[in-house]
């Protein structure tokens, strides 16, 4: 059974400033005084795991056990069938290697064969942890097809060659409010909100 967060402080397990700031402010309504590993000092740790699920277990473990307060960490990424899957857990690392995002979407799109299924998928992750070790996982999905050339100047990531089903706008066209209204992170945080935090 999923542990209920009552209030209090709560460790976002990421040095991203941005990516603390937007979980912060989803967070303070329901009495979560965020602080971010940076702020506490807390070192991040290497993502050994096999999948989304594990590397924010991994982070938010580490997060919970080093403060001694309960921590939230994602892990997310985009994943593409049509390349066994990759950068699926890699999304990060195959963008940094690449160049940046920019550099990281020209490969991704140039290494797929010539009429090969365009379907991907973004996944999101988050796992809530406390520092007995306890840890809850949820996960979100947003499916949808890669398009080229790259659209819209919204987002960040691989947002601009990313079309979500049902609709005719990348991620990177749409405005933040419609983005974040079905993204894989906002699924995820569906999940979290009703389960551990009543809401």
């Amino acid at each position: 059974m999923t542990r209920r967060f009552t209030g209090g402080r709560l460790v976002i397990a990421s040095h991203n400033a941005g990516k603390v700031r937007e979980i912060g402010q989803l967070l303070a309504p329901l009495g979560a005084q965020v602080v971010s590993a940076a702020e506490l000092g807390l070192p991040e740790p290497e993502e050994t795991g096999a999948s989304f699920a594990e590397n924010a277990a991994l982070k938010a473990r580490a997060a919970a056990l080093a403060s001694g307060l309960p921590a939230l960490a994602d892990d997310s990424g985009l994943v593409v069938p049509a390349l066994d899957g990759q950068p699926g857990i890699h999304s990060a690392r195959y963008a940094k290697e690449a160049g940046g995002f920019e550099a990281a979407m020209s490969k991704l799109w140039h290494s797929l064969p010539e009429a090969v299924d365009r379907s991907a998928h973004f996944i999101c992750a988050l796992a809530l942890a406390w520092p007995d070790g306890a840890c809850d996982i949820f996960e979100g999905r947003v499916d949808g097809q890669l398009t080229w050339p790259m659209r819209g100047c919204h987002g960040f990531g691989y947002d601009p060659i990313f079309i979500p089903l049902g609709y005719n706008q990348t991620f990177g066209e749409m405005a933040p409010e419609a983005k974040h209204a079905l993204s894989h992170r906002a699924d995820a945080f569906g999940k979290l909100m009703a389960s551990a935090f009543g809401k």
